[in-house]
């Protein structure tokens, strides 16, 4: 069953909620930062394919979603002394939008967050390098401690001989969850190329099952009703999946500026929806104008 296109009519007793928080009656959560990867490797006609992981239902948040591999900034990856390469973390700062020490931090988020829940290490030897494979049973042992907490990613680093190759990564978004969520994230979206000899595994505890689906497929997936992904993960999906090769969504990261969007209500109809960025209403538009939905 197809599910209805952006604008979508927020439920009575959301948006009588979120009318409480946009006129200041409620206090909203404090929003902790996050960064998440949009891995892509060509498709079998040179598409954009992305790597998509289904969080557990009982989760807190996004339970049962689909979502790229990311999650919230740990206070080790604020170390300085992280073995680094590639744009320098002012670079990263001016391009994200934050302050140096933040930018550093999401960077190593992103890298390390990747590793944990695909087992994909955009790291190298050489700032000019990258490594091959990470699928042997040591490589392994590395990602359960990570993902534990019992080993920094400079930790890691150091002990392997590898910097970050920050170079690998773009810059594609950023979004706060809107402000009458119990749980909010303020989130910064990268892209990435799958480094050439690694290959993504099923190994995040978060997560059910993974898939890697061409980006236009899976917003067309969530249209249907067959895949559950969250409004800004659709729009990624529906934006990267416009792009007719990953060198160029790698060619546009490489020119972005994070802009933080968070939603907020407007007026729709008779009722309210969720806003969103400006530069997707003639995306979602266009998409709507193409799709006829049925009656509701």
């Amino acid at each position: 069953m197809r599910i209805p296109l952006p604008p979508v009519p927020l439920p009575d007793p959301v948006a009588a909620l979120a009318r409480e928080f946009a006129d200041g009656l409620r206090e909203p959560v404090e929003p902790r930062d996050a960064a998440t990867v949009v891995l892509l490797r060509p498709g079998a006609d040179g598409e954009p394919v992305t790597y998509l992981l289904r969080r557990h239902v009982t989760m807190d948040f996004a339970g049962g979603m689909a979502v790229f591999p990311g999650g919230g900034v740990d206070r080790r990856d604020f170390d300085a002394e992280v073995g680094w390469a590639g744009p320098s973390p002012a670079a990263w700062a001016e391009r994200l939008g934050c302050s140096e020490e933040l930018a550093r931090a999401l960077v190593c988020a992103a890298v390390r967050e990747t590793f944990e829940e695909s087992g994909v290490l955009l790291a190298g030897p050489s700032p000019d390098a990258v490594v091959a494979d990470t699928t042997g049973e040591e490589w392994e042992a590395d990602r359960v401690a990570l993902e534990g907490r019992a080993l920094s990613l400079t930790a890691l680093l150091v002990r392997r001989g590898l910097v970050l190759r920050t170079d690998l990564l773009g810059v594609w978004d950023a979004w706060l969850t809107p402000e009458f969520e119990p749980r909010r994230y303020r989130t910064w979206f990268f892209v990435a190329r799958l480094p050439e000899g690694q290959v993504t595994r099923d190994v995040s505890s978060e997560s059910t099952s993974v898939v890697w689906m061409p980006a236009a497929e899976a917003a067309s997936a969530a249209e249907a009703g067959s895949l559950a992904l969250m409004p800004p993960t659709y729009l990624t999906c529906l934006e990267i999946g416009a792009f007719g090769s990953v060198d160029a969504v790698l060619t546009e990261a490489g020119v972005r500026r994070a802009a933080m969007f968070c939603p907020s209500i407007e007026p729709l109809g008779e009722g309210w929806t969720l806003s969103m960025p400006d530069r997707m209403r003639a995306l979602v538009a266009e998409r709507r104008s193409s799709i006829v939905e049925p009656p509701a």
